[in-house]
């Protein structure tokens, strides 16, 4: 098989899987995952249903499949706000930004990549894996940011012993506070504008308080 051959069924090969979780994007958003079906995912993605079973066992795979892209889009905003400054205080200062931004503009993969640690388990090996490197590479960023911080002297290494522990620190509990965000307010498409204030408020009031925590 000629290399361009085989180039060309890789990119189809890659259009339909991505295909098919677009569609399962589609269909979880309008019915809600317990009511979709394969059928209604094959339906929607304009695919047969044997082939929909030769990228997917199952319902459950194909939501792993999104949480992965969850993961993926998660850490391109982390690289877009890395990116955006020069010490490692305002770098990890703006990933938390972006985090609380991915919550706002895609909720449906906030949600997804919140249940990813339990969906891992059942994961097949290729699916684990793909999962755990997005999930690494998301605590890289964070750390990555944290040790220039401490080299840069934007933060305390007095209070940093580990830039790992500090990394699932300051996601940990800004993790928190969205969901509880989330439940005293609602989900951010549905909030009222004075619940959309008081949650930007109390993230920015966080975020404050978890940078003053670790700067020098």
């Amino acid at each position: 098989m000629s290399e361009k051959l085989k180039t060309r069924r890789e990119r189809e090969k890659q259009a339909r899987y991505d295909a098919i979780l677009d569609a399962a994007e589609l269909v979880f958003s309008e019915k809600g995952y317990d009511r979709t079906s394969m059928d209604d995912i094959a339906r929607t993605a304009s695919l047969s249903r044997a082939l929909l079973y030769v990228y997917f066992k199952d319902k459950a795979a194909i939501q792993r499949g999104i949480m992965l892209r969850a993961g993926q889009s998660l850490c391109r905003r982390f690289e877009q706000a890395r990116d955006t400054a020069t010490s490692g205080l305002a770098q990890i200062s703006a990933m938390g930004v972006a985090y609380w931004r991915f919550y706002v503009e895609q909720p449906d993969y906030f949600s997804a990549l919140t249940k990813a640690s339990t969906a891992m388990t059942e994961a097949d090996e290729q699916q684990a894996q793909d999962m755990l490197c997005s999930k690494s590479e998301l605590m890289d960023l964070m750390e990555g940011a944290i040790r220039l911080g401490l080299e840069d002297g934007t933060m305390n290494r007095e209070r940093i012993h580990d830039p790992h522990q500090t990394a699932l620190y300051l996601r940990g509990a800004l993790h928190g506070v969205i969901l509880l965000c989330q439940s005293e307010i609602g989900e951010p498409e549905r909030a009222t504008d004075t619940g959309k204030f008081a949650a930007d408020a109390l993230i920015r009031h966080t975020m404050e308080m978890l940078t003053s925590s670790i700067q020098s």
